[in-house]
């Protein structure tokens, strides 16, 4: 299996219904009636998913190739996107689709082939968590160095907060824009915190990138304006940051415009 995942760019449903409106679609729909048989239920998925459910699956592995390239142009890109580091080498790689809350995820081996292919509903694919699950479970602070200012009692409030953080908490978020900050704080709060097995970007006015530390809970997000200049540095300590994740409001509103897309193409 070599197909790729959505590489199209689009963020709306409006190249997806201008491609169903065209007579290639027509013929394409006619040949695919798995497609036709997983709308309705990838939409069934979405009215009943919860913002703490597990994600429901399907797996995408015994469609056809032609029955990959019409999923493909029906889901598209949506806003987010994420890699994800698993295990003796396997790489994840998820794309929303434009129906938020419903993701496109695959997995690669480390020599690069397709080892699964599966869509998602879900707030945050459960590759996520299992990667985040993974990260160290403490913050070592250990002897700090000298010439820094800030950094030292962020570290301890970073410290303290992800030890007490207990699933279901709101997160809490410490904004390094609002405080001085030297070179030096920045560097020791990278160099203490690393680099977690996962990158997210949240495309829209701007972006919003997320990475995984290597500590369990903690995270950095930083917003970005249209010229990429970054607007906010944070460090947010709990779940999945929200700015990554589908809400309730999004699984019912895709479940509406993904059923009248089968409704109008498919039946």
């Amino acid at each position: 299996m070599t197909t790729d995942l959505p590489t199209t760019g689009r963020t709306t449903g409006t190249g997806t219904l201008a491609f169903l409106a065209t007579s290639d679609a027509e013929a394409l729909i006619a040949r695919c009636p798995s497609v036709a048989r997983l709308l309705p239920d990838m939409a069934a998925a979405l009215e009943r998913q919860t913002v703490t459910a597990p994600g429901l699956l399907f797996d995408l592995a015994p469609l056809t190739d032609d029955e990959r390239r019409l999923l493909n142009e029906i889901l598209g890109e949506g806003e987010v996107a994420a890699t994800v580091a698993l295990p003796d080498g396997v790489m994840a790689e998820i794309v929303e689709s434009v129906f938020a809350g419903l993701w496109r995820v695959r997995f690669l081996g480390s020599d690069h082939t397709i080892i699964a292919d599966y869509a998602e509903v879900s707030a945050v694919p459960q590759a996520v968590r299992r990667a985040a699950a993974m990260t160290l479970p403490n913050l070592d602070l250990g002897a700090l160095p000298d010439g820094v200012m800030n950094a030292p009692a962020v570290l301890a409030e970073i410290a303290d907060r992800a030890e007490q953080y207990r699933p279901g908490e709101p997160n809490h978020v410490i904004s390094l824009t609002l405080m001085p900050m030297l070179a030096e704080d920045l560097e020791l709060l990278v160099d203490r915190l690393g680099t977690g097995p996962m990158k997210i970007v949240s495309r829209g006015y701007g972006s919003c990138r997320v990475q995984a530390t290597a500590i369990h809970n903690v995270w950095s997000v930083q917003f970005f304006n249209a010229m990429d200049a970054i607007l906010l540095d944070t460090i947010e300590i709990g779940d999945v940051p929200t700015a990554a994740q589908a809400a309730m409001e999004d699984f019912r509103d895709s479940a509406v415009r993904l059923r009248e897309i089968g409704e109008a193409y498919f039946q």
